[in-house]
Order: structure tokens, then C-alpha cells, then sequence
């Protein structure tokens, strides 16, 4: 890989892995930069839902966008009030081309957020980089419709970059960020992959993963520090595979056994 030097017309011999690894921590601090002000004000919204012993819904309803949920699930040093819907739909492991499918299949999100018994006074944080499939509206306006608070991290430049006759596009062609109650932006550029090399037609390297990561992450520390600051010792989860880390769970156990649907 090469590009031009400040010098001049020079090639200068650049490691791929180098420019990559630029592009994740340039991402990540454009978020930090932009988005901090934002993620601490729904962090109060979480802290608030929190003290009230109220789970923390969270789904990603789309491809790789179930990592986004599964992130802050059973997560060693996350919020045990944390419950990730793993609905098989859209997971990968069920079948990518059949994921993406049901990721575009109107009405299934609402039939997603029912069976999950999401209503009046809840909070369900939907995660999705693009913003526009019909799981992803479809879930966001049934939660609100019911009466639960939504949180939407997305991109909105992918979001009001794709046509509004998209393929993928929810009928009411409405973006994530436009309807849910609260909006994060991952700040996914069109196609989320960020390299390109000289003699490929496509560009390589996904960015969403580690935006929705960080973004999600910080909003958990954030609130984390809240509870903390308020005198709330919140219940977090201790890695089970460091020394006492299974006792230190089972303690919490029973609080959230049944509770949590996927625990």
C-alpha cells in the first residue's frame, strides 16, 4: 500500500494495518469529540431507570448489529440490569442471507418487541449503524407506541445518505435517529468499510463493530459513575474467569434468574 509524501510526488511505503488502525482511533475520538455531551445526558436517563431496579433493554436487529447488543450483555464490568434480546431472526448464526431477510421483513420488529413483553415504562436501546431496515423502525415505533422510552444508536449520515427507495428501507422510509426518544450517532460513513487499495474495487476494513462498541460502553461507564456518585452501588458483573469472579455473580443471581431472558 502507498500514498503520496508531504515532500512531493514520492511514494511512501504504508502498512495497511497502520491505516486501519488510524482509521478505528480516528472514528473513535470523532465520537468522543462529538458525541460526549450526548452520551452523558442519556446516561442520566439510564441512571434514573436503573434506580428504579428496571432493566435495560437492548437489541441489535441486524447482522452484525446483534454484536452491538450482545456487547453490554453478561459483560464482565457491565450492568447486570442488562438484557439483550437475542432474537434468532436476525442473527447471524441462524443464516446470514436469511438474516438479512428478516432484518428487512416489515413487522417483524414489532412482533419482536411484544414478545419480550416491552412496554409502559421500559427502556429498549435498539442498535443498528445503518438505521433503516424495517426491524429496526418497526421496533423503535412499537416501543414508543406501547409507552417505552427508546434510545437509537446509528449513523445519520449512512441514514440520510441511503435513497429513500432503498432495498433495505422500512416502508415509512423513516431514519432511526428521527423517532427514537433519545439518538446516538456512530458516525458510519456509506458502506462502513474505510480502506482502499490501489487495484480492488472495493474498499475493506469495517468500522460499525467498534463505533457501536465504544458508544455503547461509554454510555454503560457513564452510568455507571451516576449510580456511584449518587451513593448506588449498582450490581456489575465480575469476569468468570478471574479468581472469586462466580461467586462474586451468584450473590446477584436470583435477582436477575428469569428476569433477564437470555441469562
Amino acid at each position: 500500500m502507498c500514498r503520496k509524501s508531504n515532500e512531493g510526488c514520492d511514494l511512501v511505503k504504508v502498512d495497511i494495518i497502520d491505516m486501519y488502525y488510524e482509521a478505528v482511533t480516528g472514528h473513535i475520538r470523532k465520537i468522543y469529540e462529538e458525541e460526549k455531551v450526548k452520551i452523558k445526558e442519556v446516561a442520566k436517563v439510564l441512571s434514573k431507570h436503573i434506580k428504579q431496579d428496571k432493566l435495560v433493554y437492548i437489541w441489535g436487529p441486524g447482522g452484525h448489529s446483534n454484536l452491538a447488543s450482545q456487547e453490554i450483555f453478561f459483560r464482565a464490568g457491565g450492568l447486570m440490569h442488562v438484557s439483550a434480546i437475542l432474537d434468532g431472526g436476525t442473527l447471524l448464526s441462524n443464516g446470514a442471507l436469511r438474516s438479512m431477510e428478516i432484518e428487512r421483513l416489515p413487522g417483524y420488529g414489532k412482533i419482536v418487541v411484544r414478545d419480550n413483553n416491552i412496554g409502559e415504562g421500559d427502556l429498549l436501546i435498539i442498535a443498528n449503524a445503518y438505521g433503516i431496515n424495517s426491524a429496526v423502525i418497526d421496533s423503535a415505533l412499537e416501543a414508543k407506541r406501547l409507552g417505552a422510552t427508546t434510545i437509537g444508536v446509528s449513523s445519520f449520515i449512512h441514514a440520510e445518505s441511503t435513497p429513500s427507495d432503498h432495498v433495505a428501507r422500512h416502508p415509512s422510509k423513516k431514519n432511526l435517529h428521527e423517532i427514537v426518544d433519545y439518538a446516538l450517532d456512530c458516525k458510519i460513513e456509506v458502506g462502513d468499510a474505510v480502506l482502499k487499495i490501489e487495484g480492488l474495487e472495493q474498499k475493506v476494513g469495517a468500522l460499525s463493530t467498534f463505533a457501536n462498541a465504544f458508544v455503547l460502553n461509554s454510555l454503560v461507564v457513564e452510568t455507571i459513575n451516576n449510580l456511584v456518585e449518587e451513593g448506588i452501588r449498582p450490581p456489575i458483573w465480575q469476569s468468570g474467569n478471574s479468581d472469586g469472579g462466580d461467586d462474586w455473580n451468584k450473590q446477584f443471581m436470583e435477582r436477575f434468574k428469569g428476569k433477564v431472558r437470555w441469562l
